[in-house]
C-alpha cells in the first residue's frame, strides 16, 4: 500500500464535503483508499496536467500524483472544472 499525502486545497475539500455532503464524502473516503492500494490502475492525465492521474467519482474526479511510494492528492473538483 502506498502512503498518501494530501494538498492544502484538498483537506480543505475534504473539510467541506464532512459538513455538507457526507455521502459524497464516503465515496470519496473509499475512492482515495482504492487509489492507495493500486494507484497505477488509474488513468495518466496529459498536456498541462502531464504527471497526474484521475479517478472518477460520478460527475467528479480526483487528481493525484505518484511519487515513489507516495500518493499525492491534489484536488476534487467537478469533471467541468477540473480542465480549465
Amino acid at each position: 500500500m502506498y502512503q498518501s499525502e494530501f494538498t492544502k486545497e484538498f483537506l480543505k475539500i475534504l473539510k467541506k464535503l464532512k459538513s455538507k455532503d457526507k455521502s459524497l464524502f464516503k465515496r470519496l473516503e473509499l475512492k482515495v483508499e482504492e487509489i492507495q492500494e493500486n494507484p497505477d490502475h488509474y488513468k495518466p492525465l496529459r498536456n498541462e496536467l502531464k504527471g497526474l492521474r484521475r479517478a472518477h467519482i460520478g460527475s467528479f474526479v480526483i487528481t493525484f500524483q505518484i511519487r515513489e511510494s507516495t500518493v499525492i492528492f491534489i484536488s476534487f473538483k467537478h469533471h467541468d472544472y477540473v480542465y480549465e
